[in-house]
C-alpha cells in the first residue's frame, strides 16, 4: 500500500498545507519595489509590519503592539530574551526538562561565563511539569527567571501555565513563555497567563511561512540587544534606539514573510479550527497504536495534536523510515529537539516516532494511517 497523496503528520515542526492566500500575498510582496521601512517613502512597508504586529496583539490580547519585537523564528526570539537579560551569577533561573534545544543551548551557553545557577525541573510521564512541587520549588531557590514551554513538542501535553506562572509572579520572578506548540491552536491570553513575555512562531500552527517569529515583553521587563545595526531612523546614534520595537529590531525585516503571517492569521479568525474534531482524531489515532501493539504516551487532560510512541520490536528510525518509502506517510522520529524530557519518558536516546496533526488532517487519513502501522505489530 503507498497512499497517492502524502499524509503529512509534522505539524509540530512546521504546518502543512497552507492558506492559498499565503503564496499569493507573498509572492506580491516579492514582485514590488522595495523600501526599507525606516526610511522615506515606505509607509505601506511599515504599515505591514505594523498590522502583523496588531494581529498578534489581538491574538495574545495586549493593548499595545510596539511590545512586540518581529524575528525569524521562536529561536531567534528566544535566544534575544536569554541573552538580552543579561543574567548574572548571583541569579537563578528555573526551566524544565520539557524544554527544546532553543531554550536549553542559550541557557548552557550563557551559564558558562555567568555561572547563574540553573535549576531543571523533572517532569511527569506525560510531559507535565509536578504542579505539586512548584511551591516548594520557588521558596528554596527564590528565582529570578522562570522559562517554560506552553506544551510539550515531544508528548503535546499543556501545562497549566496560569497556576505556574501566577505563584511565580507572586515571588516577582520574570515569567517567559514558549508559545511555539500552542499560539493559533489553544487560547494563548497574557493576563489570564501571568506571562511577562511571550515567544511564538509563526509557520507551525499560526500556519504562516517559515521565518517568521517574534517576541512580546511586557513594557517593565528591560530586554538588551543582542544583535545591533542599522535601524533607519535615528542613524546618528551609535548605540541603538531605545525605543521598542525598533530597539530590538536591527537590519532589513523580511516584509514579505509578514505580510504572509497577517494574511494567514486573519483566515484563521474567518475559519476558527473544529478543537473538539481535531482532539477526537488525535486521541482516535492515540488509542489505535496502543491496540496495535505500540507503547503510546499517554496523554491525559488539555492536550495538542502530537501523537508519540515507539516499538520494542522496531526502532523509531526504521519506522520513520518505513512508513514514509511504503505508505508515503510523513512523521518525525527521534529526540525532537527535547532531550531530557525522554529520560523521564524511559525513551531516551533512540526518542519516538511522533505523530502530529493539523487542522487539515482527515479521518480518512487516520484511518491509512491505522491500517499501516499493522505492519508493526
Amino acid at each position: 500500500m503507498n497512499n497517492k497523496l502524502p499524509i503529512y503528520l509534522n505539524n509540530a515542526a512546521t504546518s502543512f498545507p497552507k492558506p492559498n492566500i499565503l503564496g499569493k500575498e507573498i509572492a506580491e510582496h516579492i514582485s514590488e519595489i522595495p523600501r526599507h521601512p525606516g526610511r522615506i517613502g515606505s509607509a505601506d512597508m511599515v504599515n505591514k509590519l505594523q498590522l502583523c504586529r496588531k494581529a498578534i496583539a489581538r491574538l495574545i490580547n495586549i493593548n499595545n503592539p510596539n511590545q512586540i519585537v518581529l524575528c525569524k523564528n521562536a529561536t531567534e526570539g528566544l535566544n534575544i530574551v536569554i541573552h538580552g537579560l543579561k543574567l548574572q551569577k548571583s541569579d537563578t533561573v528555573i526551566t524544565s526538562s520539557l524544554e527544546h534545544n532553543s531554550v536549553l543551548r542559550p541557557l548552557f551557553l550563557i551559564r558558562k561565563t555567568k555561572k547563574f545557577k540553573l535549576v531543571i525541573l523533572p517532569c511527569n510521564t506525560e510531559g507535565r511539569i509536578i504542579k505539586e512541587d512548584w511551591q516548594r520549588v520557588l521558596d528554596q531557590y527564590k528565582p529570578k527567571v522562570v522559562i517554560m514551554n506552553h506544551a510539550s513538542n515531544v508528548t503535546g501535553a499543556v501545562n497549566d501555565i496560569s497556576f505556574l506562572f501566577k505563584q511565580a509572579k507572586q515571588k516577582h520572578c520574570i515569567t517567559v513563555l514558549d508559545t511555539s506548540q500552542t499560539l493559533g491552536l489553544i487560547d494563548v491570553d497574557v493576563n489570564n497567563l501571568f506571562a511577562d513575555i511571550i515567544v511564538f512562531t509563526g509557520h507551525k500552527y499560526l500556519l504562516g511561512p517559515t521565518g517568521t517569529g517574534g517576541v512580546y515583553i511586557n513594557k517593565n521587563i528591560d530586554i538588551q540587544p543582542v544583535f545591533v545595526g542599522g535601524t533607519g531612523i535615528k542613524s546618528d546614534l551609535l548605540e541603538m534606539p531605545p525605543e521598542m520595537p525598533v530597539k530590538l529590531e536591527p537590519g532589513t525585516p523580511n516584509i514579505a514573510l509578514f505580510a504572509g503571517l497577517i494574511k494567514t492569521i486573519n483566515w484563521q479568525k474567518e475559519n476558527p479550527v473544529n478543537l473538539e474534531k481535531f482532539l477526537s482524531l488525535t486521541n482516535r489515532l492515540s488509542e489505535k497504536l496502543s491496540e496495535n501493539g505500540m507503547n503510546t504516551i499517554k496523554v491525559k487532560g488539555e492536550r495538542t495534536g502530537i501523537v508519540s510512541f515507539f516499538s520494542k520490536k522496531w526502532s523509531v528510525d526504521e519506522i520513520g523510515y518505513i512508513l514514509n518509502k511504503n505508505y508515503n506517510i510523513i512523521c518525525r522520529t527521534g529526540l525532537h529537539c527535547a532531550p531530557l524530557i525522554h529520560k523521564y519518558l524511559k525513551t531516551y536516546p533512540k526518542g519516538t516516532v511522533r505523530f502530529s496533526l493539523s487542522r487539515f488532517t482527515t479521518e480518512e487519513e487516520i484511518n491509512l494511517v491505522v491500517e499501516a502501522m499493522k505492519a508493526f505489530q
